[in-house]
């Protein structure tokens, strides 16, 4: 398995060899620096935590600047572990670059998705509205009958109003459609969840 730290750039769209449009998700991909590394002998697994985006140190706690000073890298501003298929042959101090992956890997990719604040039911849930004929009054977008006389209460669950994205959501099987070393630049098929200039793992 490969992973990366990125921070999504935007869409786009590039030409295949047949001249078909093919939208592209562009994620600037690294580079980023294994900080720690985690072995069967001492944490019980095998895993590598890499570093993201240099940062200013003011602006990391004592705890995290410790940790950072003791693997001997500069300070990051995104940590994220990853168990690795060669992860036993990475160590600390190591970079890892978008060239790790190559045009035509299929990746899953995770990200906090753009938030919409307090929304209704249609616009959260896809519901429709109620019907407009009789008795609706001004009340077209609600969420309407909630529960029957019987059970005389409201079932956990239910689809009602509230907050809507701004959550942690992977996209899975997205293809890689082009590697661009030189800017540490991935161009990935389809679309991914976060805003322009979030953080997300590939």
């Amino acid at each position: 398995m490969k992973a990366i730290i990125g921070k999504k750039v935007g869409m786009s769209q590039i030409f295949d060899e047949n001249g078909h449009v093919i939208p592209v998700t562009v994620i600037e991909a690294g580079p980023c620096t294994v900080v720690q590394k985690k072995t069967s002998e001492k944490e019980g697994y095998n895993a590598v935590q890499l570093g993201y985006e240099d940062v200013a140190e003011k602006k990391l706690t004592k705890g995290e600047m410790g940790h950072l000073n003791k693997a001997g890298v500069s300070p990051k501003k995104h940590l994220r572990e990853f168990d690795l298929d060669n992860a036993a042959e990475l160590n600390i101090g190591d970079i890892v670059k978008a060239d790790t992956f190559q045009a035509g890997d299929f990746v899953d990719i995770t990200g906090i998705s753009k938030g919409h604040g307090y929304q209704g039911v249609i616009k959260r849930w896809n519901q429709h509205r109620l019907k407009e004929t009789h008795g609706v009054g001004p009340v077209h977008r609600e969420v309407g009958s909630l529960g029957s006389i019987n059970p005389a209460r409201v079932f956990k669950l239910m689809h009602m109003p509230g907050q809507y994205g701004h959550e942690r959501v992977t996209v899975q099987n997205l293809e890689i459609v082009k590697v661009d070393a030189a800017r540490n630049a991935l161009l990935i098929k389809g679309a991914i969840p976060g805003a322009k200039g979030s953080v997300v793992t590939v």
